[in-house]
């Protein structure tokens, strides 16, 4: 869910924006005073600052972005839709600038929603559901082309689609959701 800021009462009786594309967006909010704080090459409007110092109220997601050929980026997403083919990211090295990057889907093994960047690398994650467990969804034990074993519940799984979320079996870990790339995975399997 998307939330905006609210305008001040200079500009409380122009029409909303809520235009996502186009360099015509930018130029009326640049004339009016109102210009983005975060767009990218493409000119994907993904945030508007009214007033300067206003607590924000759109929520970021932290996220680690891993590629199909191993890479691995961290950042911070607005704009992630598991029915679209690309996202925005704020890399966490340039978290406080305006650079975005745009990510593709077709390039991803997985994009995992995190509660911290560097994790606990002394914690020892469950990768199984405890007996009598229940779990919001399906079970699931899904593998990677690359060996990689995540275990956990999803709601929407349907292979005919281009990817899926799974809850990881353990909620006390550093993952709070997984979005699977469906070309990325080598099997599907309901436990």
């Amino acid at each position: 869910m998307r939330h905006y800021k609210k305008a001040p009462s200079s500009v409380k009786n122009k029409p909303s924006i809520l235009i996502f594309s186009g360099i015509l967006v930018k130029c009326f909010l640049k004339l009016n005073g109102m210009a983005p704080d975060i767009m990218c090459e493409h000119t994907c409007v993904l945030s508007t600052d009214f007033e300067v110092g206003r607590e924000t109220s759109m929520e970021q997601s932290k996220v680690i972005v891993r590629y199909i050929d191993g890479r691995i980026v961290k950042g911070f997403t607005q704009d992630f839709f598991p029915n679209k083919d690309r996202f925005h990211l704020r890399l966490l090295d340039n978290a406080s600038g305006n650079g975005l990057q745009q990510i593709l889907l077709k390039d991803l093994k997985a994009l995992f929603f995190v509660r911290d960047f560097s994790g606990n690398p002394s914690y020892n994650e469950r990768k199984a559901f405890m007996e009598g467990e229940r779990a919001q969804g399906r079970k699931v034990e899904i593998t990677f082309k690359d060996g990689e074993k995540l275990v956990g519940a999803t709601l929407g799984y349907d292979p005919n689609r281009s990817g899926f979320f799974i809850f990881p079996a353990d909620n006390k870990c550093n993952n709070i959701r997984v979005f699977a790339i469906k070309s990325s995975v080598e099997t599907v399997r309901y436990i």
